[in-house]
């Protein structure tokens, strides 16, 4: 066997108020100038205030920059940048979804290793530690404040660069449901799906581990069983919870897996046509399982039994069906748009956006190797 390494923050609070603790923490280590990365809505609601609050309350500055993104920029990244630097901060706290917790990173990075963020896109480009970061959770979905992937939109080539890269694990991540519970219906179907794309991708990539294996299905079912109740009740605090600990369950399996095709092509719609990530997710999880079907079968047939159906009589290629139909069943119980054409994706773009999913790392332990040909085919089924 290959050796695999296994990566993950030295710490992780989850549970319902457990951000004292983490604000604790800040002092504990000894920081005490934080840049705050959220977003103009979280910050609008007050709760960056909150955390600058709490944190002057332990004597620690802190400044908040909240122009993020949905799909963070490198212009973000840039301006972020700049005002860590013009005050001196020695740490960074994320409060949000992926979209701050991947800003965060990107400004964490560069601040510790120069240049610009695009000299880091691939795996492993960076030679030293990002600045310490905190990764404050507020969605049940990307699993960013646990991960060393970091999906930056670089505005002049219209694409979303993957950055996987040891370097940009957080130090400490915090999930905390009650900061979850304000999430409307639309933004915990997107996060949750692309929780369930984190899972399966991971479980079907040429990476997979024993370890990555038991994150990955443990995730599926408690998304298969949760998620619909998160999405039809926000105030559902043990839905939310079971969320939150699948979510980042399903963190664990890709960070170490990796992931696949769905990812690798999604981001290229994100990047192109400015679309939420887990929306994108969700409509190509099923193609792109129909095509990895015929030589991981088995395996999604372990995927359908995981997301609650009975398998015992099927053969692996039945099981593998099942657990596409299971999937499209959950997104559509879930009010997910049925095709690209929903979304305005448009057939001319296909043959760029294809050689870009091409020449994205996620797809590098999809189980099966796709042509050009074959990833235009899937997007034109997802429509």
């Amino acid at each position: 066997m290959t050796t695999s390494v296994f990566y993950i923050p030295s710490v992780n609070i989850i549970g319902a108020d457990s951000l004292t603790s983490a604000i604790d923490t800040v002092r504990e280590h000894g920081w005490r100038r934080a840049l705050i990365v959220t977003d103009t809505m979280l910050n609008k609601l007050g709760m960056a205030g909150q955390i600058q609050k709490s944190l002057a309350e332990r004597d620690i500055f802190s400044v908040i920059y909240d122009g993020t993104h949905p799909n963070p920029t490198t212009a973000n990244v840039a301006a972020g940048l700049e005002l860590l630097k013009e005050n001196q901060c020695d740490c960074v706290i994320s409060l949000g979804g992926g979209s701050p917790h991947d800003c965060a990173k990107g400004i964490a990075l560069v601040a510790a290793n120069g240049g610009e963020i695009r000299d880091y896109e691939g795996v492993d480009r960076s030679a030293k530690p990002q600045l310490p970061m905190i990764a404050i959770n507020t969605t049940a979905g990307t699993a960013s404040e646990m991960t060393r992937f970091c999906i930056i939109t670089d505005e002049s080539r219209h694409i979303k660069m993957a950055i996987v890269d040891k370097h940009v694990t957080p130090v400490l991540s915090v999930n905390d449901p009650t900061l979850m519970m304000g999430m409307p219906k639309s933004l915990t179907a997107a996060t949750g799906m692309d929780a369930l794309t984190h899972a399966i991708e991971a479980y079907v990539s040429t990476a997979a581990t024993p370890i990555t294996d038991a994150c990955a299905l443990k995730a599926m079912t408690m998304i298969a069983e949760h998620l619909p109740h998160a999405v039809e009740d926000g105030s559902n605090m043990a839905a939310r919870e079971a969320m939150a600990y699948a979510q980042f369950l399903a963190g664990m399996a890709f960070n170490n897996a990796s992931l696949g095709y769905v990812h690798a092509m999604a981001h290229q719609l994100g990047g192109f046509y400015d679309l939420p990530h887990g929306v994108c997710n969700a409509v190509l999880l099923p193609h792109v399982q129909q095509f990895n079907s015929k030589v991981a079968a088995a395996r999604l047939r372990d995927c359908a039994q995981a997301m609650g159906v009975d398998v015992s009589r099927m053969n692996a290629q039945q099981g593998a069906e099942a657990c596409i139909a299971e999937i499209r069943s959950l997104a559509q119980e879930v009010n997910i748009p049925a095709g690209l054409r929903a979304l305005n994706v448009k057939e001319e773009d296909f043959p760029v956006l294809a050689t870009n999913a091409l020449n994205d790392a996620c797809g590098l332990t999809n189980p099966v190797t796709a042509t050009h040909e074959e990833i235009m085919a899937i997007y034109r089924a997802a429509m």
